[in-house]
This record gives structure tokens, sequence and C-alpha cells, in this order.
């Protein structure tokens, strides 16, 4: 490797150092929000595990830990905290793998200490969602991979320490296999050692959630997933069809879509952006989708048959979260959304609207500092506004920042490894535009995070490419003339 690519590796207390700060930061973001930011999935989570029954909607793992805390705290806060921890972790942990692989230390550090002090770092952190731990899982493997480059191999306490977060992403969401399938292929083409046990723990990683949700957890009490709840976006797509194409449908098809919601509910849900006009409103019957199921699939491979750039067209509307750096916010649920703010539960989805249980107001913000709170939630509502969305809360320009980051290293440090830190980018990316219910801001949290840590290598990527260049572009300098015979030098 040339001089102008070698690397100083990081001082261990750097790392220390880095995650003291973000878990400072992100302590202050914690007591400023206690006992956590929540949406109704959020209440959804515990209300299911103590009313019951228990039902593997969400994630069960995520829905234990809040029962956990809640049974043995009365509280949430100790599960937000342990997220202010665990992201503090994975960020520092990427930021140490990056500045080995060759980052800038400095710059690099920088950046990582002044990451949690952003809303899309310090808001998230203290949310009650899933997404929170799968997106730390995330950010963990990508430090994984970057230290696999550092290092041009995979080791075997490395590939151990890949599979588990692997394991992990798929435990906390539903389509978490399909970030794992499509990083593992991204890391099978590159690495030059262990591909088939890379291939196997991949494997293993993404099957194993499935296994327990369908086959494994039902004989312990927990449902698998409600039907509609696993094929409601098939549903989306076929309202977006009734609304778009209505002569598509005959009046068998429209008996059947009758039997679960009034033909103007289809109409009116049929909007691209989104499914929750379709499914979350009264007069849609879970239980009547649940039943006819199979019919509706029916209807949905008939249409995807005979007319695949309809469902195509409505996947990548619907998806436009994962691949368009902008909103829009003129189409109905074409608008990010970022947060819910509501300061209890019943402000949010409304009494009686989810399984009551004796301490749901644990869904309640109570700061433990006003001060706190009151800078806090300026600074969020600031970062809110519509200017900023395309760069603070959509991860679709970042997922291609980290890609130009990880295609410049992997050229200027002559190492094809580099591309694999934005693998799980990939992964989550392609998941996300597939199959996806709404324009939610955390769907590609990750993204945002590893393509703001990448900045710092994709500024000293390109500043040596740039000089490789001047310097290939430069003449060479003549020969200096022999003198002639005789003459005096």
């Amino acid at each position: 490797m040339g001089s102008d690519t070698t690397v100083e590796q990081p001082k261990p207390w750097a790392g220390l150092a880095i995650f003291l700060v973000m878990q400072a930061v992100l302590g202050c973001w914690w007591a400023a929000f206690y006992p956590g930011l929540f949406s109704r999935d959020s209440v959804l989570y515990l209300s299911h595990t103590v009313v019951g029954p228990w039902v593997s909607d969400h994630s069960v793992i995520y829905d234990a830990l809040l029962w956990l805390s809640f049974r043995t705290t009365g509280d949430l806060g100790a599960v937000t905290f342990a997220q202010t921890t665990a992201m503090a972790g994975a960020l520092t942990f990427l930021a140490q793998s990056l500045k080995e692989l060759g980052a800038p230390r400095r710059f690099t550090t920088a950046v990582a200490m002044l990451m949690p002090l952003a809303p899309p770092v310090g808001a998230f952190a203290v949310t009650l969602w899933k997404d929170v731990p799968f997106t730390i899982c995330a950010v963990a493997i990508a430090g994984m991979c970057a230290r696999f480059a550092a290092r041009r191999t995979v080791t075997w306490p490395g590939l151990a320490g890949l599979g588990a977060l692997m394991l992990a992403l798929g435990l906390f969401r539903a389509n978490g296999f399909l970030v794992v399938g499509v990083a593992v292929v991204v890391l099978v083409l590159i690495v030059r050692t262990m591909r088939v046990r890379l291939l196997l723990a991949g494997t293993v990683a993404a099957a194993l959630p499935i296994v327990l949700t369908n086959l494994v957890l039902p004989h312990v009490g927990i449902a698998a997933p409600a039907k509609t709840y696993v094929y409601h976006t098939a549903f989306g797509d076929i309202a977006v069809a009734y609304r778009d194409r209505p002569e598509l449908f005959s009046e068998q098809d429209k008996t059947l879509m009758a039997s679960v919601a009034p033909l103007d509910r289809w109409w009116w849900g049929g909007t691209c952006h989104t499914i929750n006009p379709l499914i979350w409103r009264g007069d849609f019957s879970w239980q009547q989708a649940d039943a006819h199921t199979t019919e509706l699939l029916g209807l949905w491979k008939r249409l995807l048959v005979s007319e695949p750039r309809l469902i195509v067209d409505a996947r990548l509307c619907r998806g436009a979260i994962a691949w368009k750096p902008v909103q829009d916010p003129l189409s109905t649920g074409g608008a990010t959304y970022r947060f819910s703010r509501r300061p209890t539960a019943d402000t949010y989805v409304g009494p009686n609207k989810v399984p009551d249980f004796p301490g749901r107001e644990v869904y309640t913000l109570r700061p433990l500092s006003s001060e706190l709170n009151q800078v806090a939630d300026q600074w969020l509502t600031a970062s809110l506004a519509p200017g900023y969305d395309w760069m603070l809360w959509r991860g679709a320009s970042w997922a291609y920042l980290s890609y130009l980051a990880v295609a410049l290293g992997a050229v200027v440090l002559r190492n094809r490894y580099v591309v694999g830190v934005a693998a799980v980018v990939a992964g989550q990316q392609l998941a996300v535009l597939a199959n996806i219910s709404a324009q939610d801001f955390r769907y590609m949290a990750s993204p945002i995070f590893i393509g703001v840590l990448l900045v710092p290598l994709l500024f000293r990527s390109a500043g040596l490419l740039a000089a490789r260049l001047v310097r290939r572009a430069r003449p060479a300098p003549e020969p200096a003339a022999e003198p002639a015979k005789g003459e005096h030098l």
C-alpha cells in the first residue's frame, strides 16, 4: 500500500471518550423525555403482554423487554436508558472500526461526538420502538464489516459476532430476514475467505426468527402474527389498483372486498404512499380480512400477473422513503413521519382504542428535568421544519452517500472488503423498498447513522484519489542534458 494510505491505529482511550460523551448527551435526551417518546405501536407492545393473549405481530423480544421493565420497575425508563447505552456503544464501535480502516481519526471522532446532539439520533434513541434496537444492530453490523475490511479477513470471532447481530436484527423486526439476506449476498461476493461459513451463518440468522415465530412460539402460548398484519401491504396494493383502475375488478371481487370494508374505504385507502387510511380505520374489519386472506391474496396475485406495472408502481410509491431523497407533502401520506409527540397514551390512541390495563399511565411523558425538556423539545421542533427533512429524516440520500464512500474507499485503499461496510445499508434500502407500509423515518434510520459516520472516510478517499490523479497528470520532468565532451561540470 502506498504511503498516502498509511493508516494510524486508533487509540483505545479515544473509543472510551467517544462512548462517554455520547452516553452523556443521550442521557440528557433520556431525562428530557422520560420515560421515552412513544406511538400507538408502543402502547400495543405492552398492552397485549399484560392483558393477553401474547402475539408476535411486532417483536416478541422487544415486547418482553417492556414487560420485564414494567413488571420489575413499574416503569419503562429502564428500556430507553438501555437503548441510549447500546446506541452509544454501537456508534462508537463503528467509528473506531472506520478509523482502523483508514478514516481520519480527529474528523471521525468529532462527527461521532456530535451525532447524539442531532434529534434523529438523540430523540430516536429514547423512543419506545422496536426499530431502535433494530437500528443499533444494523450500525454494529456495519462496524463489524469495517473491522473485517481493516484486517482484510473474516475471523471466527468476527463471524460469530456478525451472526449474532444478524440474528438479533431478525428478532427485532419481521423484515430483518430480508436485510440479512441482501447483506450476506453482498458480503459473500466480496470476501475471499470463509464464504461458505458466512453464507451458512447468514442463512441461519435469517431463518431462525421465522421458524421461532411460526413454529416454536405458538407452542408456548405466543400466537403467530395476524394474517392481515403479515399481508397488509398486499391489501394496500389492491386498494391502489381499485382506486386507479376500478374496471379491473369484477362484481365478485367487489363483493369480497365489501365483506372486509366498504368499497368507499378501499377507494379512500388507495393512496399509494401509505396503507394507514385503509387498515387503521374503524370500518375495516381485521377479523374479516383474516378470514378472507386466501381470497384477497388470490385477487392480488391476479393483479400482479395481469397488471404488474400497477403493483410495482404502488410498491415504488410506498417505498419512496427508501429511494427518494425528498418527501411529497402534497400527497396523502407522502410526508415523512418522524415522531408521535402527544403526552399520554389516551391522547394518541384515544380511550378504549387498545386493550386497557392497570398502569397504562406509564405511557405519559414525565421529564426528569423541565429545563432539559424545554431545550430538547424546542430543538426537536426546530429540526422538524420541512427544509431539513431531506437531510435529517430521510435515509435515501445517506444510503447513496454510503455507496459512494465505500466505493471510493475500496479504490483508494485497494481493498474490496470496504464495500461490505455498506452491505447492511443495501439490505435495509432494498427491504424497505420491497415491502413497507408508510413513509416513516425510523424504517431508514440506520442508513442515516452509517452514512454520517462514513463522511470522514469519503472526504479522505476523495482527497487521496484527487492527489493521485494530479500526480499522474503532471508531466514528468525533462532529464538533464549531458554536458558536452570536454566541458567542465
